[in-house]
């Protein structure tokens, strides 16, 4: 069914290669559930510009394999504030979505309920009635056949976005991603690019029950050729999904349903985040504490109580879950010497078991102290709203932790 799927992308790419006009055909809304641009401009979490890159169009960026990315020494500059705009973060997507549908006709959006309907959340809503029913395709409940459809539509040259509905539903898909998205790359000897953007809703919600409270960065990290990000803020949303879009690489996109209504100042001027940049929150001298998605509140939550208490954490927000940003968090481990990873992800096998590994590895000799890693218990998320919140790292814990590690 996936191989089927898959041609259907292709055949949908000549659409789109030729005159078509989507515009013109309007089918029916099923209600179940050129030449890109080669400046790539990258900017800090604070809105400034770090560097612009200029990629030749449809070379791929190679993922960094090394255990210490190298950067080039920036010059620090006085923060200046922007009028902007308030967006709630699944606004925020959305407008880097439709700006990134406006510049490149290549990109399309395909899932379930992704059109009149809007999405799920909302991410995807009014991109239907602007851009049509084929580069906004509102496709049956059938996670295999539209991951691989959007696969397909990839090789040939198009830039889909593929919403899961709840990041728990891409198990289905799992087959698709692993063997074809993250693979086809290599196994093609070069001659297929997969520049596709996987993206949707996961993470522990309010009573969601087990199955719709998927983790999934565990499952898919271990995939060669696949990256990853998790967006905590609407500054990086915009800016990651932008980013995900112009890669050469599959990307995996995951939001957390409990940060869709979060709100925030962002800058009127198009701005693009790096996909392997970790962002610095807090910056401290007593410790590093690692997180992402979510756990970046809990944290800074627990942040506040620190202080009171005497202590000085550095907060990073890793937000590249695959590769890691080990030039920033080196760089802090050098400065602190005591690690706290707060993730909400499973222990066992989680992006905190990968990440331990990976400081230990490189950066053994300057900790002073045993990594301390907080994540979610290993038991299916229970329905019950008490025993939902026993199962995930609560600020309290944190303080704990910390408290424990500077001894």
């Amino acid at each position: 069914m996936a191989a089927t799927f898959q041609v259907l992308g292709a055949a949908t790419g000549l659409f789109f290669s030729g005159s078509f006009d989507p515009q013109r055909l309007h089918l029916p809304s099923i209600r179940s559930v050129s030449e890109r641009r080669t400046g790539f401009l990258v900017v800090r979490s604070d809105g400034h510009i770090v560097s612009s890159w200029n990629f030749p169009a449809r070379r791929t960026q190679q993922f960094i394999t090394s255990s210490i990315a190298t950067k080039a020494n920036e010059a620090a500059s006085a923060t200046t504030s922007k009028p902007g705009h308030e967006l709630l973060l699944f606004e925020a997507l959305r407008e880097g979505l439709e700006e990134e549908m406006e510049r490149d006709p290549c990109v399309c959006v395909m899932g379930e309920d992704v059109g009149h309907y809007g999405g799920s959340y909302k991410v995807t809503k009014g991109l239907a009635e602007k851009y049509g029913d084929l580069r906004v395709l509102d496709t049956p409940i059938a996670e295999n056949s539209f991951t691989g459809m959007g696969i397909g539509a990839a090789m040939t040259g198009l830039r889909p976005v593929v919403e899961g509905m709840n990041m728990g539903f891409l198990l289905l898909a799992f087959n698709q991603i692993s063997n074809n998205c993250g693979m086809l790359h290599y196994t093609s000897g070069g001659q297929f690019k997969i520049p596709i953007v996987i993206r949707g809703p996961g993470g522990v919600g309010r009573q969601l029950g087990a199955e719709h409270s998927q983790r999934l960065e565990s499952y898919f990290q271990s995939i060669p050729g696949i990256q990853m990000v998790a967006c905590s803020t609407p500054y990086n949303a915009k800016g990651l999904m932008k980013a995900a879009i112009r890669s050469e690489n599959p990307v995996i996109l995951f939001e957390h349903v409990l940060l869709y209504n979060l709100k925030e100042r962002i800058p009127d001027e198009e701005y693009v985040l790096s996909l392997e940049e970790a962002e610095m929150v807090r910056p401290g001298e007593h410790v590093t504490i690692l997180t992402y998605s979510r756990m970046r509140y809990h944290v800074m939550q627990a942040a506040k109580t620190l202080v009171n208490k005497g202590y000085d954490p550095e907060v990073i927000d890793i937000r590249s879950l695959k590769p890691f940003d080990l030039y920033t968090i080196g760089s802090s481990v050098k400065k602190t010497h005591r690690v706290l990873i707060v993730e909400e992800c499973m222990r066992t096998g989680g992006i905190g078991a990968s990440l331990t590994a990976a400081i230990t590895e490189n950066f053994h000799d300057h900790l002073d102290a045993p990594i301390m890693c907080l994540s979610s218990q290993d038991v299916p998320t229970p329905y019950a709203g008490t025993l939902e919140n026993w199962t995930v790292v609560q600020p309290a814990q944190i303080v704990t932790a910390v408290e424990q590690l500077c001894q």
